[in-house]
């Protein structure tokens, strides 16, 4: 059995496992008790590297009832000498099929937007005015054009803010009106794969998207005074909270499913259903919950689409002029409309830039930002309005610039969020390691999740990761996730004990996906420790 130290799994054309014990030229056939459908090993003398897995990967995805046609891996050790990158493949298990790859096509839309715009490439919102500045008074309508940026948040909106009342602005009268050309309105349909509209994921394309079009409200429990407090996040105007929220002390698991939600307005002190409402009304906005809330999950975090996107974008701008001190003549109204050819220009206001906003895409997997980065390629090298299919064409031509050939590749938003989406493990790779030659090289690697320390690998390898703290120079993983109902992925860098670094990509397609992470962790772990050629660390 020593020999099965550093054993790797071939699946032969009969569909039996067989087994390389690397016993050199001799081929040697055992037969032993390994696992329920895993009874008989067979060295194969001529078997590569590249067409084996690790017995770890093997064993988990047996336990976890995952077939090995329903996954593919690919893992590649990349080396890196002044400027020139040279690769070497370790594992091609299915590489070369096009799988759903979740939310690791983000991979390939920001790598993209990176070497085409630059990591300091910003966004711009201009602001535009029809009327008159007299003695501190803007009598006239404010126009916002925008251009997609994707972190259009409360801070920026104050900045924005308070560049307006540097102008000499103290007080508005006038509406908003909301000039969103940038994109076609096709991309701004709110369709989803899941029919959960009201939850944050699924927020679609907006160019003046505001704080991800998404109410945060945070609840937290008082033990002493059997009390709920709701606090929530952006500002709005002219909204308040109706908290009947009661106090219980069941487990914490599933606290959602015990909450209810829903949105009133009201006008001249009648309430009314939110589809009924007038926009020449004054409206004002309640947000009521009622059910359980258990005491243990102080401190929860319940999002919510709640708002069409004028409303919302609405009620923060009036909010954040008043925080900035400016008044509002009167509660102004938001609708869409063009840009008038005779209105002047107040500001050009500049976004955070794209290096920043690829470290949020990549680190917490925002499906919305990486949409409008996806759709901002389109309006940068082709003009707008963007499209998905313009989009997709810059992609293309840039992949061809690299001499990088995806046939398989699909793409429809470049979020990941998609049924059709496809992409080959090996070319998810491929394009990793390409990655490594580009001026912004460090700018994508660093924006990678990080195990056990952020993003969405935050509490992954936590035990692994212990085992490297006596080593001067501790090992890394940085891994891009992704998941959809029957999908799990993975893909990004492994930097092993001893300094190599790997290219990993694995895709699972399967309705036991779910069950997959521990087989993406254990193929994650082989690597930390150097996969099939431990050596010693430095």
């Amino acid at each position: 059995m020593q020999l099965l130290r550093n054993t790797y799994f071939k699946l032969a054309i009969t569909k039996k496992p067989i087994f390389n014990l690397k016993a050199g030229a001799i081929n040697v056939i055992y037969v032993f008790a390994f696992a329920a459908n895993f009874a008989v090993a067979q060295t194969i003398a001529d078997n590569k590297p590249s067409q084996v897995i690790p017995i770890p990967v093997l064993k988990s995805l047996e336990k976890n009832q995952i077939p090995l046609d329903k996954i593919s891996i690919s893992v590649i050790e990349v080396s890196k000498v002044n400027t020139e990158v040279s690769s070497q493949e370790l594992i091609d298990w299915r590489s070369n099929l096009g799988m759903n790859p979740a939310s690791t096509i983000k991979l390939l839309t920001t790598l993209t937007a990176l070497d085409i715009l630059g990591p300091q490439y910003r966004w711009i919102t201009k602001v535009f005015t029809d009327g008159i500045l007299n003695q501190g008074t803007l009598k006239g309508n404010i126009y916002l054009q925008g251009t997609g940026d994707p972190k259009l948040v409360p801070e920026e909106l104050a900045r924005m803010m308070k560049s307006l009342r540097d102008l000499g602005i103290q007080r508005i009268d006038g509406d908003l009106i909301f000039d969103r050309s940038a994109y076609s309105p096709s991309v701004m349909e709110h369709d989803t794969i899941d029919g959960e509209s009201l939850r944050a994921y699924n927020v679609p394309p907006d160019p003046l998207l505001y704080a991800f079009r998404t109410l945060s409200f945070q609840l937290n429990a008082a033990r002493s005074t059997e009390l709920i407090d709701i606090n929530y996040s952006p500002a709005l105007a002219q909204f308040k909270v109706n908290n009947n929220l009661k106090l219980n002390r069941l487990p914490c698991e599933y606290w959602r499913k015990d909450i209810q939600f829903d949105l009133s307005a009201y006008a001249e002190n009648t309430f009314q259903n939110t589809s009924s409402v007038n926009p020449s009304d004054n409206i004002q906005w309640q947000a009521n919950f009622s059910g359980v809330f258990p005491l243990p999950c102080s401190g929860a975090t319940y999002n919510i689409v709640a708002f069409d996107p004028n409303t919302f974008l609405t009620l923060g701008i009036s909010a954040a002029w008043e925080l900035s001190g400016g008044v509002w003549a009167q509660p102004p109204k938001g609708r869409s409309g063009p840009v008038p050819i005779t209105a002047r220009q107040l500001l050009e206001f500049q976004g955070v830039n794209l290096g920043s906003d690829v470290q949020d895409i990549n680190k917490y997997s925002n499906n919305v930002m990486a949409r409008q980065l996806f759709l901002t390629l389109a309006l940068e090298k082709i003009g707008k309005p963007a499209t998905t299919s313009n989009s997709e064409q810059v992609i293309l031509a840039w992949l061809k610039q690299r001499k990088l050939n995806f046939p398989e590749l699909v793409l429809e938003n470049g979020s990941g969020l998609s049924r059709n989406e496809t992409i080959s493990a090996l070319h998810m790779n491929e394009l990793l390691v390409s990655a490594r030659s580009l001026s912004i090289s460090d700018v994508f690697y660093n924006s990678l999740p990080l195990a056990g320390k952020d993003g969405t690998m935050k509490n992954r390898l936590l035990t692994q990761l212990r085992k490297f703290l006596h080593l001067k120079k501790q090992p890394e993983a940085r891994i891009k996730t992704g998941s959809l109902a029957e999908v799990r992925a993975i893909s990004g860098y492994v930097m092993s004990k001893s300094g190599n670094l790997y290219a990993v990509t694995s895709f699972i397609n399967h309705p036991n996906a779910y069950r997959g992470q521990d087989a993406h962790d254990q193929l994650l772990e082989w690597l930390l420790n150097d996969g099939p050629e431990p050596k010693q660390a430095r």
